[in-house]
């Protein structure tokens, strides 16, 4: 399996990082700022498993708030509602695996959305 060149970008809440992707599967680095949180939204077409590495972190998972420190992870099944946010004073640092057929950054549907961008995939 060939890997695609690192990709990434900053947003609004932060910045997300592309460590590795291939076929089926993509592993990224993502930093929320203090105060800042992502994007209430959903993907058809893959599920994610995230990984918390520095930070404290408030998970949504279709309503239900998780509280997340260093060590914790949390799978988000294909489909479901979900939001990580950044309640603490530091930078939240958080790894997060998809898997899934289609990977690409269109597969979002924004239900709720901090910065005007419900409805758009960026």
């Amino acid at each position: 399996m060939a890997e695609e060149p690192r990709a990434g970008d900053e947003r609004p809440w932060g910045r997300w990082e592309s460590l590795l992707r291939a076929p089926g599967y993509q592993v990224k680095r993502i930093t929320v700022l203090p105060g800042k949180r992502l994007s209430y939204q959903r993907h058809a077409r893959r599920g994610e498993h995230w990984y918390v590495v520095e930070g404290r972190a408030l998970a949504t998972l279709d309503g239900r708030e998780v509280p997340l420190d260093p060590g914790s992870a949390l799978d988000i099944p294909q489909g479901a509602a979900h939001r990580m946010a950044n309640p603490g004073k530091a930078d939240l640092v958080f790894i997060e695996v998809q898997r899934g057929d289609y990977l690409g950054e269109d597969d979002i549907t924004r239900l709720e959305d901090d910065y005007g961008r419900a409805g758009s995939s960026r």
